[in-house]
């Protein structure tokens, strides 16, 4: 059963988020790879990093993917880090979990994915452009019966309060 989408954002929105020269910022939009799974068994998609990104231990960066995510109706996109990254770095989220609502789709930011990262190790974390450094996993979810809510999204980060 499917019940997403992942697709790219537009140029202008990347170029907006990414906080890169525009000529950095074309040849990292270029080559954003869409989320995919390692294997038929695996259950997270991984994202890559359209950029090189180096951290030194206690720096932190928030790293625009340049993907959206088409979510159906009572699912959610959680993000985590890689296995790999956290054992071998110590990488965490900045938000610990990060939660994406179908309704981020429509957003103003046409529901930019943007990760952030912080290297709580004790050595430099390096992820080259297109390295896989945090993955996707799609959940079910259900609501209180008592539940009655018409609010609409417009904002990313922050901005249901």
């Amino acid at each position: 059963m499917k019940i997403a989408e992942f697709q790219k954002i537009s140029f202008d929105q990347f170029y907006k988020d990414s906080g890169l020269c525009e000529t950095a910022a074309h040849q990292a939009y270029d080559s954003i790879l869409i989320p995919k799974r390692a294997t038929s068994g695996s259950a997270g998609y991984d994202f890559y990093s359209p950029i090189r990104v180096e951290l030194n231990p206690g720096e932190s960066i928030r790293i625009p993917t340049g993907i959206r995510c088409r979510i159906d109706d009572g699912y959610v996109l959680k993000i985590y880090p890689r296995s790999s990254m956290g054992f071998k770095y110590q990488m965490y989220l900045l938000n610990t979990v990060g939660i994406i609502d179908s309704d981020y789709y429509n957003a103003d930011n046409e529901g930019h994915i943007m990760v952030g990262i912080v290297n709580n190790g004790e050595k430099k974390l390096t992820i080259e452009a297109n390295d896989r450094f945090v993955q996707g996993i799609f959940l079910k979810y259900y609501l209180a019966e008592e539940e009655e809510n018409s609010s609409e999204r417009h904002g990313g980060f922050g901005s249901t309060g």
